[in-house]
């Protein structure tokens, strides 16, 4: 309803200011919506832009804070340079510089809207693929995550002054005033800096092609594995891929498909069809308003259609079917397709791509697996008894189940990595420390800073 006095629906902006903050919503004014349009507005609209665009910002900004000072990192610490840098690096900062093109094109448009969307949509690629995707590397402090993330949340921060002038200039304060920038001091405020200039030599479309069609395939393996209600933390051994464009794909980005599902290893899946049982029948709703009473000859067709190629057919955009001799087009709507896995198997496909997960479990896999789960449950007590994230730890443990002790005791050295235990013991300690507790598991652990 459209706010009036009269009906006591105003919303009081300075309310708005105290639980939300300023920056929320100056960027709802300006980027969630067209100024001629009406729009609905309140606390849930400006909530949404603190928690999908600031807050992911901010943390994005806090983590590289973090690690940077765990690990004793500077702007003059030296990186290698972007040609020796990963490809997930590279991609990084080719997204930045298309997104600072085109927020630059859409502002000289007078276009706030589009170029909102634009600095949205490289905030969500910044944390939750890239900074997400590399967090190993951060943790080892490796210089040229830290020098790739600075330098793209300088970009960053540069295109989203105009927006949100608050919480940028408080990021600028903690990363960037004073610091140097090609020979020359930066200034104490984001607001007296300059727009970013534009590297175009750094936009690699192909790149970004490449990493687009690693990110689909990864959606579609994490959808496999929540059908088929196999936890990512469980390795598995092998995944098998059909999607066009894959074996062009360089090895560092098949890895990072293969690190993001937890797969030992990626094949090529030849036919998917192979995998599943495919079952077709029409959709007489949609194929109804089309033919009226001739709606059961079509069906028919369909029917004696070989399903795995009508599938494909319709994938591709080009499938008919015959009817009294007359050829008939259809489209994806037109027909119901069901596909369900063959034993062992979990298979996602949409677009023309596919992903299948082998879910045997060995039980070496599933001793890989139970370990991941204890590092699980040993990081949310460090992150619960307030450690800091490079503090060392002491750990002991307990428990009556052989396959997790086997787990434990293969690995440990794995497990003592994750979590910064500088000792593993079976046991309790000797000390009087609070004993913590897994039912699921069937685990009982003790930790404790080391040397406390």
């Amino acid at each position: 309803r459209k706010m009036s006095k009269h009906l006591g629906n105003v919303l009081d902006p300075f309310e708005l200011f105290e639980r939300h903050g300023a920056d929320a919503l100056r960027w709802y004014m300006l980027c969630g919506g067209s100024p001629w349009s009406a729009r609905r507005i309140g606390h849930e609209q400006v909530e949404e832009v603190v928690r999908k665009v600031l807050l992911t910002y901010w943390n994005t900004a806090a983590f590289h804070t973090l690690y940077a000072g765990v690990n004793g990192w500077t702007p003059g610490t030296s990186a290698p340079p972007l040609e020796d840098r990963p490809l997930l690096d590279r991609w990084a900062l080719s997204q930045v510089h298309a997104t600072a093109l085109g927020v630059t094109a859409a502002l000289e448009n007078f276009d706030s809207q589009q170029a909102g969307r634009r600095l949205a949509q490289c905030i969500d690629d910044l944390s939750n693929w890239y900074v997400r995707s590399s967090r190993r590397r951060f943790w080892d402090g490796d210089p040229a995550a830290l020098s790739t993330l600075h330098e793209c949340l300088y970009v960053v921060t540069l295109l989203m002054a105009p927006f949100t002038p608050f919480v940028t200039d408080e990021v600028w304060a903690a990363l960037y005033a004073g610091g140097e920038l090609d020979g020359g001091q930066l200034p104490d405020s984001v607001h007296l800096a300059g727009w970013p200039s534009v590297d175009g030599s750094l936009v690699e479309a192909e790149l970004a092609d490449q990493m687009a069609l690693v990110r689909r395939l990864v959606d579609l393996g994490r959808q496999a594995r929540a059908e088929s209600k196999v936890k990512t933390r469980q390795p598995l051994g092998r995944a098998l891929v059909a999607a066009p464009g894959w074996t062009a794909l360089p090895a560092e980005l098949r890895s990072l498909v293969s690190t993001e599902l937890n797969v030992g290893s990626l094949e090529p899946l030849s036919e998917a069809g192979s995998l599943v049982d495919v079952t077709v029948k029409a959709n007489f709703r949609a194929l109804g308003r089309r033919f009226g009473k001739g709606v059961q000859e079509v069906a028919r067709a369909v029917a004696a259609s070989d399903p795995v190629s009508l599938v494909a057919a319709l994938r591709a955009g080009a499938a008919t079917v015959e009817v009294d001799g007359a050829v008939v087009p259809l489209a994806e709507c037109d027909v119901v397709v069901t596909e369900t896995p063959r034993s062992g198997w979990a298979v996602a496909t949409g677009g023309g791509e596919t992903v299948a997960l082998d879910l045997q479990i060995t039980p070496e896999l599933r001793r890989a697996g139970l370990v991941r789960d204890v590092v699980r449950l040993v990081q949310d007590a460090r992150k619960s008894s307030g450690l800091e994230v490079s503090d060392r730890i002491e750990l002991w443990w307990s428990t009556g189940s052989q396959e997790l002790t086997a787990a434990l005791v293969e690995g440990g050295g794995r497990l003592a990595e994750e979590v910064l235990a500088v000792s593993l013991e079976p046991g309790p300690p000797t000390a009087d420390l609070v004993a913590r507790d897994d039912d699921e598991l069937g685990l009982r652990f003790w930790l404790r800073v080391a040397g406390g």
